[in-house]
């Protein structure tokens, strides 16, 4: 959209803010100088409101955080202030209490306002300014969402003050039509003390009515424009009125921000692309989305990842994989290079070999998606598997809020290709945790005698219980993973899930053939990808292997890995 049509639709959100309930502690400002000329007490009045909004509202659009809060803090003390005044009118004491520096304040303002009445107009438009900023609808979001994704500059500075003159105009308007009937009613309303009590008490009913969000409900249910209260009605009028210009506009989420600090620095290398940057990447939604090749539950997450990547890259979402090793072998630059080829991925991936993107996220698992917007601030996170139409949701929220291209109803959601090891587990039967095989985080295998680390050692097996593994034959039990020395060693797991992988790899260098039984029999139709039907693979590459998928009712089995060749590397289990 361009910058005239921008500040079109700022100047028309402006003055349509008129009709939000917030507007009312302005309102007593702007007409108590309704009886004085124009150039003398309503103009300069109002431009001091329009300076003071641009100028705070500024403020809001480069810290979005601050201004979420101080819309709060300002909103309730309006409505404190509106209280005590009401208070106030139900109690005479309590007037004289609280009313008495003010009438000091206003003596000494009289004293001054036939010499300079155009300063102290200006000055008071200016407290007003200061007032109704933190009390502006949905528009005013709208409005700081693109100023803040502009930046400071022009842009930002006419979108401001297009706003604020808008709501100026349409007070002008609103002080024009209202004044000789104010005139009458003050000329003709007797005070007295019923009055003032009547009076207070029907602002301190309207207090607890904005407090509590009833007037939300009935202007919901009588405004006739389907909005929520007086928000909702400012939306509503905004997208009859410029409905183009609205459509295109940014869209305010309501997501928190989470952290300020997000950072793509520290990392080891880029892959598929020059290293990035978050500042670099500012005006794009980032989805970061912390990996590693081996590990199967970033593997059921990547489809989804994928998806997006490809179906929102001409709106504006940026992916951005931070490879974070679990094994040592995945710190190797050639076996993250070879997983991106078979995994297809092509979106800019940092190996993060030390941790340090890592610790400045603060992160702590596998997979785990941070969600960041325009602004580099992270607003969303998603950690483990799961949550894909939420997820997608908020990206769609991000590139809204962003002023994406195309930002309409939401799109379905992806459908990716989860076959193979993409799968979700099937929760329901899934028995069997995750299995190490190292000694460092690893449970000890099932043997008759002790277990020695660190140099071969033959070892016979014992009985195997659910959720056990074996080893049978000539291996070394390493830190990491354990291998095999010497042609026949075998590798046993008693399990109950679904599917049955293990991540394993090659010591010798070259590949390591092995035969796979399924309770003592080839697999058949329960075979992974990649094993066949007589239960034969090849460990070609060090990555995780699928080895099991039962096609019928899931039940607890023993599988068994006979290795063909020496140099066999078991490193974990896992299942789904």
């Amino acid at each position: 959209m361009s910058l005239a049509i921008t500040a079109l639709a700022a100047f028309v959100a402006g003055m349509l803010t008129v009709f939000s309930p917030c507007i009312l502690p302005v309102l007593p400002f702007v007409f108590a100088r309704h009886d004085r000329p124009f150039a003398q007490g309503n103009l300069p009045l109002l431009a001091g409101m329009v300076a003071s909004f641009a100028a705070v509202a500024s403020l809001g659009a480069v810290a979005g955080a601050w201004a979420v809060q101080l819309n709060q803090v300002g909103r309730w003390a309006a409505l404190a202030a509106l209280a005590l005044f009401a208070a106030s009118l139900l109690s005479p004491r309590l007037a004289a209490w609280w009313s008495a520096p003010l009438v000091r304040a206003g003596e000494r303002l009289a004293r001054t306002q036939d010499r300079n009445s155009w300063r102290s107009a200006a000055l008071l438009g200016a407290a007003t300014g200061l007032i109704w900023t933190p009390c502006a609808g949905p528009v005013l979001g709208v409005v700081l969402s693109t100023a803040a994704l502009a930046g400071p500059g022009i842009h930002t500075s006419l979108l401001l003050l297009s706003y604020g003159a808008g709501a100026a105009l349409a007070l002008w308007v609103a002080l024009r039509v209202g004044a000789k009937p104010l005139a009458v009613l003050k000329a003709r309303l007797l005070p007295g003390v019923a009055g003032r009590r009547i009076a207070g008490a029907a602002m301190l009913a309207g207090v607890v009515a904005v407090g509590t969000g009833i007037d939300t409900g009935l202007l919901a249910r009588f405004g006739g424009l389907g909005g929520a209260g007086g928000q909702g009605l400012e939306a509503g009028l905004l997208q009859r009125v410029l409905p183009a210009a609205h459509a295109d506009a940014p869209q305010p989420s309501r997501l928190p921000v989470e952290s300020t600090r997000a950072s793509l620095e520290g990392g080891t290398r880029w892959l598929n692309a020059a290293p990035q940057s978050i500042p670099a990447l500012r005006g794009k939604v980032v989805l970061v989305n912390f990996w590693t090749y081996s590990c199967v539950n970033c593997l059921r997450t990547l489809p989804y990842v994928k998806a997006w990547a490809q179906k929102y890259a001409d709106r504006g979402l940026v992916v951005v994989g931070v490879h974070t090793p679990e094994f040592a072998f995945e710190k190797d630059a050639g076996n993250v290079r070879r997983a991106l080829q078979d995994l297809k991925i092509g979106y800019p991936v940092v190996q993060d070999n030390d941790f340090r993107i890592w610790r400045g996220f603060g992160n702590q698992y596998w997979p785990a998606l941070y969600f960041v917007d325009a602004q580099g601030r992270v607003r969303h996170h998603q950690f483990g598997e799961g949550g894909y139409a939420a997820s997608e949701r908020v990206i769609e929220e991000l590139l809204r809020e962003a002023g994406a291209p195309g930002a309409g109803a939401a799109p379905p959601d992806v459908v990716p290709d989860t076959r193979g090891l993409g799968l979700a587990a099937d929760a329901g039967s899934l028995r069997s945790p995750e299995t190490y095989l190292g000694y460092e985080k690893g449970s000890s295998p099932r043997v008759a005698g002790p277990v020695v680390a660190d140099r071969p050692a033959h070892y016979t097996p014992a009985a195997l219980q659910p959720n056990t593994w074996s080893l049978a034959g000539a291996w070394t039990v390493q830190p990491e993973f354990v291998e095999g020395m010497e042609v026949g060693s075998r590798l046993a797991v008693r399990f109950q899930a679904r599917d049955a992988n293990l991540v394993l790899g090659a010591g010798t260098g070259g590949p390591v053939r092995f035969r796979l039984t399924l309770d003592g029999q080839p697999p058949g139709a329960d075979h992974g990808t990649d094993v066949d039907a007589d239960g034969n693979g090849v460990v070609d590459a060090t990555r995780l292997y699928q080895l099991v998928r039962q096609g019928g009712a899931v039940k607890a089995r023993t599988v068994e890995i006979r290795f063909l060749d020496p140099g066999a590397r078991g490193y974990a289990f896992t299942f789904g």
